[in-house]
């Protein structure tokens, strides 16, 4: 199943996608835009040209598993874009990925913007890392 993850965010927005076989993650791309149906736009372009068949949001879930505004900001991004391409959207506890993707980019040997644009599109493989390890120990 094709599958695009999304790592939501206020400014910058990253997505990674996985193959057919969900064999692996790779990072898509980061799209900057602060409004949210221009976002869901160009967001709903990139599901139509990878024939993505399932979305999965990141849920910026608190630590004590607590959920705050930032996930019912997420939830509700979500729905609207579910809507608009008639694709399931997925929430998926992301607490931790945006911190494990700046450790990564730390040792990364590039300049400071361009890891900004960066973070973000690893962040969401990580969030789909997570997800297809899950469906994977599901199946079995």
């Amino acid at each position: 199943m094709r599958i695009l993850a999304i790592d939501l965010g206020d400014v910058r927005t990253g997505l990674a996608f996985c193959d057919e076989l969900e064999t692996f993650a790779a990072p898509l791309c980061t799209i900057t835009e602060t409004n949210r149906k221009k976002l869901i736009e160009k967001i709903a372009e990139q599901i139509k040209a990878l024939k993505i068949e399932t979305v999965v949001v990141g849920n910026p879930i608190n630590m004590n598993g607590s959920l705050g505004p930032r996930s019912a900001k997420c939830k509700t991004f979500a729905a609207a874009l579910q809507k608009t391409v008639n694709v399931p959207a997925v929430l998926w506890d992301e607490r931790q990925t945006t911190l494990m993707a700046k450790k990564i980019m730390a040792n990364v040997n590039t300049k400071k913007k361009h890891k900004k644009l960066i973070v973000d599109k690893i962040a969401a493989v990580l969030i789909l890392e997570n997800f297809l390890s899950f469906r994977k120990n599901m199946a079995h």
